[in-house]
C-alpha cells in the first residue's frame, strides 16, 4: 500500500510539473485538446516497450517551436517534419550509436550542463514571479533537506514545492485571468513548406537529439534496474509529436521525470501520461491557468539541477578527460545539449 501511495505521489508531482509548461504551450497558440493524443501515444508506447522514461511538456522545445514559427500552422509543420526525421533516427538505432560513440565523459558533461541550465531557469522563474517562485524554492530546499536520505526524495520535493506555491499564489495573485485558446479541437492543420520551416524542423531535431540523450539518461539513472532504450524513447516521442501537431497540438518530448524514482517506475510513468491526456482531452488545462503559476516548478528544477544532476555528473565528466567534459558541460549550459555534444567531440579530436 505504501508503494502505491508513493507511485501516486510521483504521478501527481510530475503532472503538477507539466501543467505550467502546458500553459506555456497555450501562450504560443498551440491547441490543448489535440495534445492529448501525444500523451496517449506515449502511454501506449511505454506500456508496450516497458521503457522507464516518459514524455510530457518540455519548456525548451515548446519555447523553440513557439518562437521559430509565426503562427500555429508554421509551428506545427516544423514539429511534424522534425518528428518524421527523429522517428527515422530512432528506427535505425542511430541515437544508441551516438551514445556509444560519444563516451561517458561527453554524456556526463551534457547532463551536468543540463543541470546548470535547469538551475538557471529556476532562478529566472523566481526573479520573474518572486512570491510563487520563492515559496516553491524554499519549500523544495526544505523538503529535500528533510527527505534527502529517502529513495523518494524527488517525489516529495516536487509535490510539496508545487502545491505550496499554488496555494500561496491562490491567495496572493488573485488578478490572473484564464488563457483563451482559439480553435481548441481536432482540426487538421494546413502545413506550410519553405526554407524557414525546414530550418526550424532541423533545429527541432538538433534540440531533441540532445534532450533525448540527456533527459532520458537522467530519468533512467533514477531507476537503474528498469528498462531504458533511447531509440525507443525517440520513436515514441516522435510519433506523439506527429499525432499532436497534425491537429494543432503542442510538442511533447522526453523529460526528467520523478516517476522513475517511484517503486513501480514504468507504470507510474504510463499512469502519468494517461491522466495528463485525460486532463487535456476534457479541456481543463486552460481553465486552471488562473491557479497554477509557471514558477511553481522552480524549486524542483533547482533541486534537480544542483543536487541530483550537477553534483553527480560534473565530477564524472571531469574525471578522465577534464577538458572534453568541461567544454561539453559549459557549451551545453549556454546553448543546448546537441551543441554541447558537438563541442565535446571537437575537443576530443583536438586532443584536449
Amino acid at each position: 500500500m505504501k508503494e502505491i501511495l508513493t507511485d501516486l505521489l510521483a504521478v501527481i508531482g510530475v503532472i503538477l510539473n507539466g501543467l505550467p509548461q502546458g500553459l506555456l504551450a497555450l501562450t504560443f497558440g498551440f491547441a490543448s485538446i489535440p495534445t492529448a493524443m501525444a500523451f496517449f501515444v506515449g502511454a501506449a508506447g511505454n506500456a508496450f516497450t516497458q521503457n522507464v522514461a516518459p514524455i510530457s511538456f518540455q519548456a525548451e522545445t515548446i519555447t523553440y517551436a513557439g518562437t521559430a514559427g509565426k503562427d500555429r500552422s508554421e509551428r506545427c509543420t516544423m514539429i511534424f517534419l522534425g518528428g518524421v526525421l527523429m522517428a527515422l533516427i530512432g528506427i535505425f538505432g542511430l541515437l544508441t550509436k551516438i551514445v556509444d560513440f560519444i563516451g561517458s565523459d561527453i554524456a556526463n558533461g551534457m547532463m551536468a550542463g543540463v543541470g546548470i541550465m535547469l538551475s538557471k531557469v529556476a532562478i529566472d522563474m523566481v526573479k520573474k514571479e518572486k512570491i510563487s517562485g520563492g515559496v516553491s524554492l524554499v519549500a523544495a530546499l526544505v523538503t529535500y533537506y528533510v527527505t534527502r536520505n529517502s529513495a523518494n526524495t524527488l517525489v516529495y520535493t516536487i509535490v510539496i514545492s508545487v502545491v505550496a506555491s499554488c496555494i500561496v499564489s491562490a491567495f496572493v495573485e488573485k488578478d490572473k485571468e484564464n488563457i483563451v485558446v482559439v480553435d481548441d479541437k481536432f482540426i487538421r492543420q494546413k502545413f506550410t513548406f519553405n526554407t524557414k520551416i525546414l530550418m526550424g524542423a532541423l533545429g527541432m531535431v538538433c534540440l531533441n537529439i540532445g534532450s533525448n540523450i540527456s533527459f532520458g539518461s537522467i530519468t533512467a539513472s533514477m531507476a537503474p534496474d528498469a528498462h531504458y532504450n533511447v531509440d525507443q524513447l525517440t520513436v515514441i516521442s516522435s510519433l506523439a509529436d506527429m499525432g499532436s501537431s497534425f491537429f494543432g497540438g503542442a510538442p511533447v518530448e522526453s523529460i526528467i521525470s520523478a516517476t522513475a524514482n517511484a517503486p513501480h517506475a514504468v507504470w507510474a510513468g504510463v499512469a502519468m501520461m494517461i491522466l495528463m491526456g485525460i486532463i487535456l482531452l476534457t479541456g481543463i488545462l486552460p481553465k486552471i491557468s488562473k491557479y497554477v503559476p509557471t514558477s511553481s516548478i522552480a524549486g524542483f528544477l533547482f533541486v534537480l539541477g544542483v543536487f541530483k544532476t550537477v553534483a553527480l555528473d560534473a565530477p564524472a565528466a571531469l574525471a578522465s578527460a577534464p577538458a572534453v567534459g568541461g567544454v561539453t558541460m559549459v557549451v551545453t549550459a549556454i546553448t543546448n545539449p546537441f551543441f554541447g555534444m558537438i563541442a565535446g567531440i571537437v575537443a576530443r579530436l583536438l586532443g584536449l
